[in-house]
């Protein structure tokens, strides 16, 4: 009797199926087309994992059906955005890679306002070009906001970009858990968050809102052939996102950034990718830290 009401039960094989490697491959095909962004094999699992959530969305019973509904049924139409802010990764941290910001404040904006002591309260113009959830634009905008009150005589103003709606929307509200504001100095905590303790088991900080005026955020794919954006900035920050890209594509964002960057402007990459800057058009001047002519 036991064994005949346990063959009621119909056993949940919903995070046993798979994509099959046709459809991966089709998939790891439609990312690197539209966003530059390499899915080898070995990002199977990745995919599978970040997508499940959107086959019960549009009511797919597997992936098989999943993948008709997207290449063979006109749901790539509506379905992309959501594809892409699934499979792509937003790591991001404060303060990443610190000397980076170091240096911003040390040397960089120095040379750039020496280069424009004409110029009465010029404006700085800084680019967050994989911006992701916002740390980085807003760990720049703490390090000139400390350096302008300091030193005075410049304003600046930070743009941030980045491919996945869904990761700009967080960006905008400037909400983090207070454990991804560990790396950000005591002082600077003290002058940029405003924290939200009521919940305790979770606190929060958020980006002051005198701050975030300074730093606004745009939908952009890098992969697009031009960017609507002014061609003297001072500073861009391409950082941990290239690795993910094909050689030539690495090349041709490179070039297409390089071409908003003013005279003597700056281009900084992560470390990881300092070797993709060498035979280019600019002048390494410090490690991942590219000038141009």
């Amino acid at each position: 009797m036991a064994q005949a009401a346990l063959q009621t039960w119909d056993r949940d094989t919903s995070d046993l199926d798979t994509l099959s490697p046709r459809d991966f491959d089709r998939l790891a095909g439609l990312i690197s087309g539209k966003t530059g962004i390499k899915l080898p094999a070995t990002k199977r699992t990745m995919v599978e994992g970040r997508l499940r959530k959107r086959l019960r969305v549009v009511g797919a019973a597997d992936f098989a059906s999943y993948c008709r509904f997207l290449f063979d049924e006109g749901g790539l139409e509506t379905e992309l955005p959501f594809v892409i802010d699934a499979v792509t990764t937003n790591k991001t941290d404060f303060f990443r890679e610190p000397e980076h910001y170091e240096l911003l404040k040390q040397k960089l904006v120095p040379a750039l306002l020496a280069e424009r002591r004409r110029e009465q309260m010029p404006l700085l113009k800084i680019w967050s070009a994989a911006a992701s959830s916002g740390a980085e634009a807003y760990t720049a905008a703490m390090v000139l906001a400390d350096l302008a009150s300091a030193r005075g005589g410049f304003r600046f103003a930070i743009l941030g970009t980045d491919i996945s709606s869904s990761i700009l929307e967080q960006a905008e509200r400037a909400v983090y858990p207070a454990d991804m504001m560990a790396p950000v100095p005591a002082g600077v905590r003290e002058r940029f968050l405003m924290w939200n303790r009521r919940n305790a088991l979770r606190p929060e900080a958020r980006i002051v809102p005198e701050l975030r005026r300074l730093v606004r955020f745009e939908h952009l794919n890098l992969m697009d052939k031009s960017y609507p954006y002014d061609r003297d900035v001072d500073v861009i920050f391409l950082r941990n996102v290239l690795i993910y890209f094909e050689k030539d594509d690495q090349i041709a964002v490179i070039n297409r950034l390089t071409n908003h960057l003013r005279p003597k402007g700056y281009l900084i990459l992560g470390h990881s990718e300092s070797m993709i800057g060498n035979g280019l058009a600019l002048t390494q001047v410090a490690p991942a830290v590219f000038q141009k002519a």
